[in-house]
């Protein structure tokens, strides 16, 4: 991945996500991509017949950011990105907050497409943040559903 340093690329932060600037500042960067995609993670007020009244995201730092940058690089290579930059928000959230922000920047329309796909499915099912969601007055670990796993398998074949 020598085009794009993942360092500048992917933050991790407890700060509430400003998506519409990280998406100017991305376009910036990406200049002369043909095609941009991005992708905007909100905190779910349901999750089946429950109301989730918050989320929390705990992760370990200086590991979380190596295994995605690890993501990064199969995309990177797979795709020949132009850039990306991935937002992960970590702390307490209430429903509809930001919780991730992701852009990818290509040649073609096809390739930044699939990549933002590739990342978000990763993410889903393989970055290493602990999850805590609040319903109706409990705190519940959770993990990635079976739903999330199935997703990313399809990038293995």
């Amino acid at each position: 991945m020598n085009a794009v340093d993942p360092s500048s690329s992917i933050l991790i932060t407890d700060e509430p996500i400003a998506c519409d600037m990280a998406l100017a500042r991305f376009t910036e960067r990406a200049k002369g991509a043909g095609a941009i995609v991005s992708f905007i993670g909100l905190v779910r007020d349901q999750r089946t017949d429950q109301t989730v009244t918050g989320l929390e995201l705990q992760h370990y730092p200086g590991f979380t950011e190596k295994q995605i940058a690890r993501f990064c690089e199969m995309a990177y290579a797979r795709w020949s990105l132009a850039d990306f930059q991935i937002i992960h928000r970590v702390g307490t959230m209430t429903p509809h907050d930001a919780i991730v922000f992701v852009s990818t920047a290509a040649v073609h329309r096809r390739a930044a497409f699939e990549a933002c796909d590739f990342l978000m499915d990763y993410l889903k099912s393989e970055a290493p943040f602990w999850k805590k969601e609040y319903r109706n007055g409990e705190a519940v670990w959770i993990e990635p559903r079976a739903e999330d796993h199935i997703d990313k398998q399809r990038w293995e074949s």
